[in-house]
């Protein structure tokens, strides 16, 4: 028995086929480069992603045969704009666009402040409810022939069956869901007047949610009638595939963006705002989570800019070899990660990343090292949030590219001033959507196949002295956006403006 899955990211899709004891029998990967039009913004033509979609399936029956069940996961929130014909009306708006603040006010204001009593959930630039209403407003005339909105892994799933479905994990993140209820809002839908035929059908994530066409199977070389599963958010199931199942033990995925992660056996707010509450993948569970929108992203960034000396013969490789030079506290230097504003704990859009303390005598050493403390940084004001929730943390669990680098790790573990340990299987939201299929064709518990196939490394501990410089580091760094927070503003206006001009 095997299952495949695959992941809609934000950079690539990535696809896996794992058996029945969950080895990794077959992966592949295809990338793609969203596009950002203006500051703030960050799109997508969804047909990419089915193009990826069709390469990486070829690949993973080529080299493993056929799947039993498919499981699908995918970045959070982005919309895809449908007319009648099943054709895209607009580029899909991604998870970290910053365009909606003004309709996150807007919904404010239509729901009289009633959207976290209907929802859990603030407004949110990323969420979807804001993104529709920024159609309407902006682009009455495409929103007239909009027929359906679909998140990107269910894009995925109405190519591949037809279907138009969602999992509650996914829908959690458009500001449209009862969350207690596992269902569509209807105060909400009334609220906003965002008709309900629009929105997808809802299945928990481990049902069954449409099997491949024959017209899909012919250009992905899938078999005709293999089930598709509910499948998940990219962060409920990277929870699953780093064994997240049971109360207690975090997940910090740190990919493109860094998410923190803990399974809720019942409801509990974070009255900051800075979290989450969604459904989670276990039936019946919730899950408090809570993004930096530039972890990994501020690491590419830099080896892409700053970097690419260092990395033109191998890549992260040469950047990272030699870092254990640098003192922790990289001589004063602090980064702040904010590069495409910021979700938590600072809801704002306009926030900026930057370097404070630069001196003549900083390398490009102490910029790379500076960059990784500053999102772990960002990443331990997030797991203070959920220890001020009440919530016990008895493990931290760490997947995603930063899983790979001992750095990351070793950083990690002494700003946390706690251990850490790596899952074997650091790309966990192909993983945990595999797990998914596979929960549901072998009629087993998702939380039994959790146990049985996640794997973690040997613990990283912290460093005692670098604990202690990071403790003090740690304070400056989170004084800096309060303090600068008027005069990113101020620059986020000035570069709109001039980027616009220069546009016209």
């Amino acid at each position: 028995m095997k299952a495949a899955a695959f992941d809609v990211g934000t950079t690539g899709l990535k696809g896996v086929m794992v058996d029945a004891s969950g080895a990794i029998v077959a992966e592949a990967t295809v990338p793609y480069t969203p596009s950002s039009p203006y500051p703030g913004w960050s799109e997508q033509d969804p047909d990419v992603w089915w193009s990826a979609l069709t390469q990486c399936a070829a690949t993973l029956v080529d080299q493993a045969g056929q799947p039993d069940a498919i499981g699908l996961s995918g970045q959070m929130h982005g919309s895809v704009f449908l007319d009648a014909n099943d054709a895209s009306i607009s580029p899909a708006i991604l998870w970290n666009d910053q365009r909606t603040e003004a309709e996150c006010q807007q919904l404010i204001a239509m729901t009289d402040n009633k959207v976290v009593e209907w929802t859990l959930n603030e407004p949110r630039t990323a969420f979807t409810a804001a993104k529709i209403l920024w159609l309407r407003k902006n682009h009455p005339d495409r929103y007239d022939r909009l027929s359906s909105v679909l998140l990107p892994k269910d894009f995925i799933r109405f190519r591949l069956s037809g279907e138009r479905l969602s999992d509650v994990t996914d829908a959690s993140g458009t500001n449209l869901l009862d969350v207690r209820a596992r269902a569509w809002s209807a105060p909400m839908l009334e609220a906003t007047g965002i008709s309900r035929s629009i929105l997808p059908g809802l299945v928990e994530s481990v049902e069954a949610a449409g099997v491949v066409s024959s017209r899909a199977a012919e250009v992905t070389g899938l078999r005709s009638g293999t089930m598709i599963v509910g499948g998940g958010a990219d962060q409920a199931c990277a929870a699953i595939g780093n064994g997240i199942v049971e109360p207690g033990t975090m997940s910090i995925t740190i990919g493109t963006s860094g998410v923190v992660y803990i399974q809720l056996p019942e409801i509990s707010l974070d009255r900051t705002g800075a979290f989450h509450t969604f459904c989670h993948s276990v039936p019946g569970t919730f899950m408090a989570m809570a993004g930096v929108l530039s972890a990994g992203g501020s690491f590419q960034w830099y080896r892409d800019t700053v970097g690419e000396i260092d990395a033109a013969e191998d890549g992260f490789e040469g950047i990272v070899r030699d870092l254990d030079t640098v003192p922790p506290g990289s001589g004063g230097l602090v980064y702040l990660p904010y590069l495409t504003g910021e979700r938590s704990p600072h809801n704002d859009p306009r926030a900026r990343g930057g370097f404070i303390g630069l001196t003549a005598r900083h390398r490009r050493g102490h910029m790379a090292r500076a960059v990784i403390e500053g999102v772990c940084f960002a990443l331990r004001d997030l797991v203070e949030t959920v220890q001020a929730m009440g919530v016990d943390i008895s493990a931290v669990r760490v997947a995603g590219g930063g899983a790979r680098g001992r750095i990351w790790l070793s950083t990690l573990a002494s700003v946390l001033n706690r251990p850490v340990m790596a899952t074997d299987t650091p790309d966990a939201s192909a993983y945990g959507a595999a797990m998914l299929a596979m929960a549901n064709c072998s009629d087993t518990p998702i939380s039994e196949l959790a146990r049985a196939w996640v794997k973690t490394s040997p613990p990283v501990e912290p460093k005692t002295a670098d604990a202690g410089v990071y403790e003090d580091v740690y304070g400056v760094f989170r004084s800096l956006y309060p303090a600068n927070r008027s005069a990113m503003h101020a620059l986020f206006a000035i570069d709109s403006r001039t980027s616009q001009g220069a546009s016209r």
